[in-house]
């Protein structure tokens, strides 16, 4: 069986490509701009592209430091826990492609990091992405509102080797 997906490191031109999706409200949040270009291209961030089977860029991921929220609260840190951000095209939001979209991101995570848990951090109205998260095993944690944009954050945990998730 062919993968959906395949992930790698995230180009220059794709991470542009990138910074120019818009989403609709209350998406429009995740909305990106050139002055993003330079965190996508921070190694210490670790984004990565998802491409489909065709090599069209369909979502990126990122690991570690740059998934987190600021104002949550993350005391456990790697090599336990991987932190797990991810962003899809918004043409391909909200059509059921999530739940596969996110598998191969945790796949890929848990061979390239090894950690025994993942946490990711959602938005309290994004609820395709919290069922999405849900529904492959991961379980929410803890809450906090971001001040600054006055939002409230959810924090879902799921150990790495949960199984029959999805």
């Amino acid at each position: 069986m062919t993968a959906l997906y395949s992930i790698s490191p995230l180009y220059e031109e794709n991470a542009r490509v990138i910074t120019t999706w818009r989403y609709p409200e209350p998406y429009d949040l995740y909305d990106l701009n050139a002055d993003d270009l330079s965190g996508f291209l921070n190694p210490e961030y670790r984004y990565h592209q998802v491409l489909d089977r065709n090599g069209s860029l369909i979502g990126y991921c990122c690991f570690g430091l740059d998934a987190r929220v600021p104002g949550g609260k993350y005391p456990q840190n790697e090599p336990e826990y991987l932190d797990i951000g991810v962003g899809m095209k918004p043409s391909y939001t909200g059509q059921g492609r999530g739940a596969d979209f996110v598998r191969a991101i945790l796949d890929y995570g848990a061979e390239g990091y090894q950690p025994e848990m993942f946490r990711v951090t959602i938005a309290s109205f994004n609820q395709r992405s919290l069922k999405t998260f849900q529904r492959l095993g991961f379980k929410i944690q803890s809450s906090f509102e971001r001040e600054m944009i006055q939002i409230q954050f959810f924090q879902l945990e799921r150990p790495v080797m949960e199984e029959n998730y999805g």
